[in-house]
């Protein structure tokens, strides 16, 4: 009976071992199939905000890690990516976050070109209301089409705010504060990069160096 009880218990214990190792390597292989699949889609969108045929350099591995809760929106550091072209910078593409969404954070990431102006805007991650403020993402409109073109100066400061606000732009029918956190979030972006915070990057660790 005891013998029995002990076979038994080896057998269990050696089927538990069986299953953790399994879990491990699986957990392993899709870990860094996601971590893959997340950098090839964001290396899409960086590259929609920072047309390949502005850069020759190797926009990941320019990639830096910049900490500015006051502009960035978290304490956590935020990715910036470099674009140059023969040696001289042609843009940035600056993540932060907007911390005041209708449902709490969202992620974004804002290109800059050189000249100062917006190349473009895309929210990365979010848990906005479907059908009203998700319409921030890409997918569902192109309403962050409206910041390309766009700079950030003193003279048209008062107007980087929604419509309501007496701002240039749009907020959506039915949901204000999610556009007004995105416009207001873009904004920081660039009074950060208008107030020469990404020379902070030439010291800046690396992102991969963290990783």
């Amino acid at each position: 009976m005891l013998a029995s009880m002990k076979k038994n218990g080896a057998v269990l214990a050696l089927f538990a071992l069986a299953c953790t190792s399994v879990v491990a390597i699986t957990h392993s292989v899709t870990s860094e199939r996601i971590a893959a699949q997340e950098q090839k889609q964001l290396l899409s969108i960086i590259n929609q905000l920072l047309p390949a045929e502005s850069h020759d350099n190797n926009i990941f591995e320019s990639c830096k890690l910049l900490s500015n809760e006051e502009y960035l929106g978290v304490t956590e550091p935020q990715r910036i990516f470099t674009a140059t072209q023969s040696g001289i910078v042609t843009g940035y593409a600056v993540e932060g976050v907007a911390p005041d969404g209708y449902n709490g954070k969202m992620k974004l990431v804002v290109g800059i070109s050189s000249d100062d102006s917006v190349t473009g805007v895309r929210v990365l991650t979010h848990q906005e209301t479907p059908g009203l403020g998700d319409k921030v993402d890409y997918n569902k409109t192109q309403w962050v089409d409206d910041f390309i073109g766009s700079s950030l100066t003193e003279a048209n400061e008062r107007t980087w705010a929604v419509t309501k606000d007496g701002g240039d732009f749009d907020a959506f029918t039915g949901a204000t504060i999610t556009p007004r956190a995105v416009v207001k979030s873009v904004k920081n972006i660039l009074t950060l990069y208008n107030e020469n915070h990404l020379a902070e990057l030439a010291n800046a660790p690396s992102c991969w160096s963290q990783s």
